[in-house]
């Protein structure tokens, strides 16, 4: 055992103590999830925390972000990061603390909201590893930053923060830390070096036809027999023009065009989603739907140019060699045979907007959060991607524990490979 692993199972030797705390937060902040940059509430209760640790707090950086410092003499900073926000999607889970929260989007509508995504994990995991390692400043030395942030589902928190003036507000971290629950067995932590999240981007494509009655199409230029034409011809990007083997996905997600069933529309609008891993291949793919989407609008005889906006942008998650190497081998030898190397995954993140604007390497790796028995099961049956909830699903429930136990003692460790050692 190393100094820094020992003085890690110090601080987490009181993790059994704070478990029933720990616990009802997650429900509390499950049961009342806040769209991104409406998480007053959850703010709140993260400042309130905080303070009672000791950190001091800068609040409502951007718009709802926070920021806890803790400083314990010389040494090393290290900045650890939660998100917030939750996503406009209706629970279905049947929990006792399932969420029937509705509130008002940036469009004006009412939608329902869910942490879908183990945001609320991901803030109790955080305040969990801030109040152990308050709890335990005389094996530790250096500078701990807690950093919550709004909005990543909306691809701007980061950006949001940084705007607001982060930078300025913090010690300059050494190294900058994160984590998100994903749907394997919990318990589990992995890490990967080099491009871990894929960049992740939206479009929106308006092609403009022209209206006309439903009885007479002849006189129209039906932007929906239009749009539906792109959508097919979409799906040949990947199949037919990304080289076998290179990481890439076209998703439409949304349709809409016409208001009643005799009525041909002037237009339609479709919205798009983009992933890859390289810079070049997503060009390929933004080029293609250019393309292809002119392509068809001069076919259909389409009477003016289509729209593109291309928003919501995600950047490659690339984990630093060195420090995912030293955040791997602390995991190593804390959590034995359940740390492992995790292959890449298709979702994307805004955090590495924040190490890099402050210049610093980073590691953001995935904790498990699906009952082990119950995944098990599905992968002897062959049924995982069927019987196992993903983020974003209605249905996606992470089991309390040990995904707290896990994410929590995760977020000790990481730090403690820094803090824990003397310099």
């Amino acid at each position: 055992m190393d100094e820094k692993d020992s003085a890690a199972k110090t601080v987490l030797a009181g993790q059994s103590q704070i478990r029933g705390w720990q616990e009802e937060l997650y429900k509390t902040v499950h049961q009342h999830p806040e769209l991104g940059h409406q998480e007053v509430k959850t703010a709140a209760a993260v400042v309130d925390a905080l303070r009672g640790f000791g950190f001091d707090v800068q609040e409502k950086i951007g718009s709802t972000g926070v920021v806890g410092i803790l400083k314990n003499g010389d040494g090393p900073t290290v900045l650890m990061r939660a998100d917030m926000d939750a996503l406009p999607v209706a629970e279905t889970t049947g929990l006792p603390y399932a969420s029937t929260v509705h509130a008002t989007d940036g469009n004006g509508e009412d939608v329902p909201v869910m942490h879908a995504c183990g945001h609320d994990a991901h803030v109790a995991c955080l305040l969990g590893a801030a109040r152990l390692l308050a709890e335990k400043k005389d094996v530790w030395h250096g500078t701990y930053i807690a950093l919550f942030q709004p909005a990543e589902e909306l691809a701007d928190g980061a950006e949001v923060m940084l705007k607001g003036g982060l930078v300025k507000m913090i010690p300059h971290p050494d190294v900058a830390l994160a984590q998100h629950v994903l749907p394997f067995p919990a318990g589990r932590v992995g890490t990967r070096p080099g491009a871990f999240l894929s960049s992740g981007d939206s479009m929106r494509v308006t092609v403009w036809g022209r209206g006309s009655h439903g009885s007479m199409p002849q006189l129209s230029v039906d932007p929906v027999v239009l749009a539906s034409m792109i959508v097919v011809r979409l799906q040949g990007i990947v199949a037919r023009e990304i080289t076998p083997g290179e990481f890439a996905v076209v998703t439409v997600g949304r349709i809409a065009g016409g208001s009643k069933s005799n009525i041909i529309s002037d237009h339609a609008v479709l919205e798009l989603n983009i992933r890859t891993f390289s810079e070049s291949t997503r060009m390929t793919i933004v080029n293609a739907i250019h393309r292809i989407v002119e392509g068809e609008c001069t076919t259909s005889g389409s009477p003016k140019p289509p729209e593109f906006e291309l928003y919501d942008h995600y950047p490659v998650t690339n984990n630093d060699s060195d420090t995912t190497a030293t955040v791997a081998g602390a995991f190593a030898q804390y959590f034995g045979d359940q740390a492992f190397t995790i292959e890449r995954q298709s979702a994307s993140e805004d955090f590495s907007e924040i190490p890099d604007a402050l210049g610093v390497p980073y590691c953001y790796w995935g904790v498990g959060c699906i009952d082990p028995d119950l995944y098990a099961k599905a992968e002897a049956a062959g049924t995982v991607s069927t019987d196992i909830p993903a983020n974003h699903s209605p249905n996606f429930a992470p089991v309390i524990e040990p995904t707290l136990e896990t994410g929590t003692a995760a977020a000790v460790v990481a730090a403690m490979a820094w803090l824990g050692t003397d310099h």
